[in-house]
């Protein structure tokens, strides 16, 4: 026969603390055995410190990977950008004659809402503005970055 005994104690908010469970079997006539089940919750230093180190080495693993796939976005970004107001240069050419003095005559003339912002100087001051080729020739004919930054091709982005 088992018999099962709760040992512990009620503190003074009414809640029940480290009980511990004995079992009890009777052998025959002769004794009792007792068996003591420890009912420990929690964790140890060594679990603690292993869980730790496993988020460690992966946090240090996708950091890289993260930071990349944020400079990709961002270089996603300036393409889409350069190709829209190249875009819209042309169209600017294509109905006046004449390249436009600013970016800012883009806006006025409602060809662009506003004009982007450069995803890596994060400004819409700092666009390198080409004109054109011939002396008889003024006004915005091409559009780089500001940025002297390097892309993850090996090309400095005022190149693009």
């Amino acid at each position: 026969m088992v018999h099962i005994m709760l040992i512990g104690k009620i503190g003074k908010s009414g809640k029940i603390g480290n009980f511990k469970i004995w079992l009890t079997n009777t052998i025959g006539k002769t004794g009792r055995q007792m068996y003591k089940i420890n009912n420990n919750k929690g964790f140890t230093i060594i679990e603690m410190l292993t869980v730790i180190a496993i988020i460690g080495i992966l946090a240090t693993i996708a950091t890289p990977s993260f930071q990349r796939s944020v400079i990709r976005a961002k270089e996603t970004s300036l393409r889409n950008s350069l190709f829209v107001l190249r875009d819209v240069l042309d169209q600017y050419y294509a109905d006046h004659g004449e390249y436009p003095e600013t970016l800012e005559v883009l806006t006025e003339k409602r060809y662009i809402r506003t004009v982007p912002l450069d995803p890596f100087t994060g400004s819409d001051e700092t666009w390198i503005l080409i004109p054109p080729e011939g002396e008889d020739l003024s006004g915005v004919y091409d559009i780089h970055s500001g940025s002297n930054k390097i892309s993850l091709y090996g090309t400095p982005y005022n190149e693009w």
